[in-house]
């Protein structure tokens, strides 16, 4: 069975207030983000791929010693990488969970602290790419950043929250400005509760 490209959980006009403009939605879920499911459907399709989840073809294809990854890696992980995207940023402003706080506070110092390492980590990103708070396989908690597609599915991590540093995601509001793109995103777009649920 193909894959889909997933509905958005707001409407695209729903986050223009919080600094994600309407046409950055149009542009990037329903051109984008469609063009990862659309090159993924051809990609697997007649492999051994076909029919397996997005978890297993992205875990089963990444290459770690890889300069570059192969099609089918870099649409299936980019699909899922925007399936979370979506559901980890809310219309509404949305509190911290008391439980996301204190592990943040364990993990980092504390709460600002977090949100500096991963601005800096999104930021610092060379080229396309990802900043991720990841829950490791020690079961605490840390800020990785990603180039291109690969996520932390990759290396056994659980992806807690995920932001988009692709040009793509930010160009039209912030224009070259990625730092606060970043800051906006993690002071006004975040689902803290989507975040808390994924631990």
């Amino acid at each position: 069975m193909a894959f889909e490209l997933p509905d958005l959980p707001y409407a695209h006009d729903a986050l223009a207030d919080n600094g994600m403009s309407k046409e950055t939605l149009e542009y990037h879920h329903d051109k984008h983000h469609n063009a990862y499911v659309e090159n993924g459907n051809k990609a697997i399709k007649g492999t051994e791929w076909e029919g397996k989840s997005l978890e297993e073809i992205i875990k089963g294809t990444y290459d770690k010693g890889a300069v570059a990854q192969n099609g089918i890696f870099n649409n299936i992980s980019q699909l899922w990488n925007h399936n979370q995207f979506w559901e980890m940023m809310s219309p509404g402003k949305s509190s911290m969970p008391s439980e996301l706080e204190a592990a943040l506070k364990d993990s980092f110092g504390s709460v600002d602290k977090f949100k500096e390492e991963f601005s800096a980590a999104g930021a610092g990103q060379f080229g396309s790419g990802w900043a991720w708070l990841v829950k490791d396989t020690d079961g605490g908690l840390k800020v990785t950043k990603t180039e291109n597609g690969v996520n932390p599915l990759c290396f056994n991590q659980t992806a807690l929250l995920g932001c988009d540093v692709w040009e793509h995601s930010y160009y039209i509001d912030f224009r070259n400005a990625r730092p606060k793109y970043l800051s906006n995103f993690l002071d006004n777009l975040v689902n803290w509760e989507n975040v808390a649920s994924r631990m």
